[in-house]
Order: C-alpha cells, then structure tokens, then sequence
C-alpha cells in the first residue's frame, strides 16, 4: 500500500471512478432527487415540490438521470389526460441507496439542528437506526486506516 500512496503524483485521475461518479450525481440537486426517488417519489410535479428545485433544473436534472441510466422514464395516464412521463430507479439508482444512507448518517451527526435529525430511518424488523458501514467482501467490519489501497487494472500511470 506505501508505495504506491507515496507515489500518487504518477497516478493519472483520467478514470477517477469517484470522479466519473461524481460527474453523475455530484451537484446538490442530483442528492435531492436521488432522497427522494429513494423514498417513493415518481412524478415530476412531486420531485419539483418535494425537493425545492424549479421546474427547469428539475427536467435537466431528470433527463441527465435518465440518460446517465439511473433512472427510466415509464410512460403513465390518467383518465382523460394526455400521457406523462414517471420516473423509476434502475438497479444502478437503488444501488445509491447506500451513499444516501452515509450522507443521511453524517448529516444527522455533524449538520442536524438542534432539534436534531428531521427523520429517522430504522429497520422495518426490529426499528434499530439504519447505518451505513464499510464491510469487506468476506463480512469484516472495517474501521478508519484498515484499508489498503493497491492499483487497479485501470490505473494509468504518467510517463
């Protein structure tokens, strides 16, 4: 692991996948979006309330979601109305559901008021607080400085 953390000027971040990750999801509004897709939200009208965003950043938004595959556009009607457009999380967007979980644990943490967190989240079986932790592939917990960092197959190297 030293070495190669010591030799990180001759990394290049062309295919940065926290980069490429953030390129999809990194702007406040994508965040919103995604809070709510992952609580049930479908309807543009609902996003545009639920989220706080206007209506022209929330199409934009939506369509980059779409087209970046973490969500489908699922045609729909009412009766008499014209065919609307919901939204659905892919396998891709429920996969977010861990990151939004890790931001939610450390906004209550260390950006809550004083009242505290505006909602809790808690496991439907037995109503303890849902965390987000980082497990190994084998099902160790891992804590801060037990991860070691070795190249990828897709580490480009300058020079």
């Amino acid at each position: 692991m030293g070495d190669l953390l010591e030799d990180r000027d001759s990394w290049s971040a062309a295919n940065c996948s926290i980069a490429r990750a953030m390129d999809i999801v990194g702007s406040r509004s994508t965040i919103l979006i995604m809070r709510e897709a992952l609580l049930g939200t479908r309807r543009f009208d609902d996003f545009v309330r639920r989220a706080g965003i206007g209506e022209p950043a929330m199409a934009a938004r939506l369509k980059e979601l779409v087209t970046a595959g973490v969500l489908e556009r699922i045609p729909y009607r009412e009766p008499g109305q014209r065919t609307r457009h919901e939204y659905q999380l892919t396998r891709k967007g429920r996969e977010l559901l861990p990151v939004i979980t890790a931001l939610r644990n450390w906004g209550d943490t260390w950006a809550a008021d004083d009242a505290g967190p505006s909602v809790l989240a808690t496991h439907h079986d037995c109503g303890q607080p849902v965390r987000a932790v980082l497990r190994c592939a084998a099902g160790h917990d891992v804590g801060e400085g037990e991860i070691d960092i070795a190249a990828g197959p897709g580490l480009i190297r300058h020079g």
